[in-house]
Order: structure tokens, then C-alpha cells, then sequence
């Protein structure tokens, strides 16, 4: 074996280790505080809580939408399922490709459509949670 393959291997084991550490690090509480945080803000959508609902975003969300009226604009037109819905339930935790936490929702739209909205999440330096990304899709074979 090569002088440099046998560090190289261990190095690249180590990575590996570490990136599932990161997705096996979120304990109960975590979990509940996340599911907490997406239903808060889901429950301000609906009862047209704007200044709450955006009070749920990250800095870096409140950094790209930095008023109110623009982070409405943005979930109102591209988020439509989040902003009103009639009914969701939460689905798989994971994370992504830089360790942060993810939480699947699965929406029913007002549209009668079935959608999946992936939040990301950032801890805080107070140790508290705020949703960071949301990506949304429709569910295949669940047009109307």
C-alpha cells in the first residue's frame, strides 16, 4: 500500500464518523423543540400572526427578507401550502449536506395537493432553534 493511502483512509473514516455523529446528535428535547418551532409558526400563518411567524426565521432568513412585508411576499407567493393549510403531519428528522437538522412536514394544500416542506434549522447562540430554509414540493400522484 502506498505511504499516503493508509493516512488518507483514516482521515476519510474519521469524516465519515463525525458526519453521522452530527446526525445522531440531536436529542428528545431538540427534537420536540423543532416540531415546537414548526407548528408555532405554522399556527402564526394561520391566524395571520405575520410579526410571530417571522420571529421563527433565522437571521440569515431575516437577512434575505429584511422586513415584514417582504418575508410575507415571499412565503404568500412561493409557499402557499405553509401559509395556509388544511392540515399537516411531521415526518422524518435528518440532516443536510452541512450537518444541520432538517425536519419534514407533509402539508395538505388548499388546492387539495399533497406537499413536502423540508425545513432546515439553525441553533442560536442561546441554544435556542429558528427555521433557516424551507424547500417545498408536490407530492407525486397527488395533483388534482
Amino acid at each position: 500500500m502506498l505511504r499516503w493511502a493508509r493516512p488518507l483512509m483514516l482521515i476519510i473514516a474519521l469524516l465519515a464518523t463525525a458526519a453521522s455523529a452530527r446526525s445522531d446528535s440531536l436529542g428528545s428535547g431538540d427534537r420536540e423543540a423543532i416540531a415546537g418551532l414548526i407548528t408555532s409558526q405554522l399556527q402564526a400563518f394561520a391566524a395571520d400572526r405575520d410579526a410571530e411567524a417571522y420571529s421563527y426565521a433565522a437571521p440569515v432568513v431575516q437577512l434575505a427578507f429584511p422586513t415584514l412585508d417582504s418575508f410575507m411576499a415571499m412565503v404568500r407567493s412561493g409557499y402557499s401550502p405553509v401559509y395556509r393549510n388544511n392540515g399537516y403531519r411531521f415526518g422524518a428528522d435528518a440532516t443536510d449536506a452541512t450537518g444541520r437538522p432538517t425536519k419534514t412536514v407533509i402539508l395538505k394544500g388548499t388546492d387539495g395537493k399533497t406537499y413536502e416542506a423540508l425545513y432546515t434549522l439553525q441553533r442560536q447562540p442561546d441554544g435556542t432553534w429558528k427555521i433557516a430554509g424551507c424547500s417545498i414540493r408536490v407530492l407525486p400522484g397527488t395533483e388534482v
